[in-house]
């Protein structure tokens, strides 16, 4: 495991406390923070991706035509 040092405010000071208050200490206050912020991330891109695929016709086309394939549409 890595180990990584951060410099911190008193704002990033009060929010690790609060958060090491209901995960149990600092490094997991810190290590939740990490990986919610970048699940939030991956969600994000994905709705982005959804629109995009959802906004191209041959996207679209392409999609039916593998439901199809698959025997899940018509």
């Amino acid at each position: 495991m890595g180990t990584l040092n951060v410099r911190t405010d008193e704002s990033m000071e009060a929010a690790i406390r609060a958060l090491a208050e209901e995960f149990g200490s600092r490094s997991e206050a810190v290590r939740y923070a990490l990986l919610r912020t970048y699940k939030e991330r991956l969600i994000e891109q994905a709705k982005s991706d959804a629109a995009r695929v959802a906004a191209d016709p041959d996207d679209q086309a392409e999609m039916l035509a593998i439901q199809r394939f698959m025997g899940v549409a018509e």
